[in-house]
């Protein structure tokens, strides 16, 4: 009886061990999704009352687990039925990733919309503030539902070779991860501000002043390296999945820049065929 114990005990611990492993492997490759993640959501949670900035991360970080919710059982039932999904579900989240990022490029070139919507934001009511400020968590949570099937099936991926326990446990590590992990530290971030006027109460001046002028700044850094990060992540999967791209446009070329070009080239189209289909 007493061996059983142990054996069981020690099959735990082996078990345990080899979700740390996969757990921090499939973190690692999805890094740069989540650093885009705390970019996005960082910039959507800045600009409203600061009584309002944590309520307006808690309704995000709600939406978050509740695509989790939906997203994690059905990622474990295709890795089961049909793994071969997967792949074409990664290159889709690509397409998206890609979309994304080269709008943001071409919005920050051409459109400024970020700068006209926060114009409006200044000069709004009481009213117009609450439905941006649903509006603009309805964009986080959708946005989020698709950098979240990326994070989920990236993470899946990296983990293939493990036994399905070990990739539905560090899986669901990931997507924890992703959803208090990421809206922690946004949390953190628009409320360095506050720290800062706490910091001039107390006469720290210098440190106060320091801090609530680095948060915008902090910001727009996310967001540019969110925004390449998006770019490199998915053209680095365009790369590694798509037989033209791996086995005659990458050669002789870094990797980093191979996936920046593909990522570039591939989203521009991308971007074209969607304004075209709009319009």
């Amino acid at each position: 009886m007493a061996s059983g114990i142990f054996l069981l005990l020690d099959d735990i611990a082996m078990l345990a061990d080899d979700v740390a492993v996969a757990s921090k492997i499939a973190t690692q490759k999805t890094a740069a999704i989540l650093g885009d993640d705390l970019a996005v959501n960082a910039q959507k949670a800045t600009g409203f009352d600061q009584s309002r900035e944590l309520a307006i991360i808690w309704a995000i970080t709600k939406g978050s687990l509740r695509n989790k919710a939906i997203i994690l059982p059905i990622a474990f039932i295709l890795t089961a039925v049909a793994p071969s999904l997967i792949i074409y579900i990664l290159m889709l989240g690509a397409l998206y990733l890609l979309y994304e990022g080269t709008e943001k490029i071409e919005e920050y070139l051409f459109h400024k919309k970020h700068e006209e919507k926060n114009e409006e934001l200044l000069h709004s009511t009481k009213e117009t503030i609450l439905e941006i400020e649903k509006q603009k968590i309805k964009s986080a949570v959708l946005t989020d539902f698709i950098l979240s099937i990326e994070i989920v099936v990236i993470a899946l991926s990296a983990v293939a070779a493990k036994p399905f326990m070990v990739q539905v446990s560090s899986t669901v590590i990931v997507a924890l991860i992703a959803t208090f992990g990421v809206y922690g530290l946004v949390a953190m971030i628009v409320r360095m501000d506050n720290v800062g006027f706490w910091l001039i109460e107390k006469n720290h001046i210098k440190s106060g002043n320091y801090l609530i002028s680095a948060m915008p700044k902090l910001i727009k850094i996310l967001t540019v390296v969110g925004t390449i990060a998006m770019i490199l992540v998915g053209g680095g999967i365009l790369a590694h999945h798509v037989e033209f791209f791996h086995h005659y446009f990458i050669e002789g070329v870094p990797a980093i820049i191979n996936d920046l070009v593909i990522g570039l080239v591939i989203g521009a189209v991308v971007l074209l065929v969607v304004k075209i289909f709009k319009r």
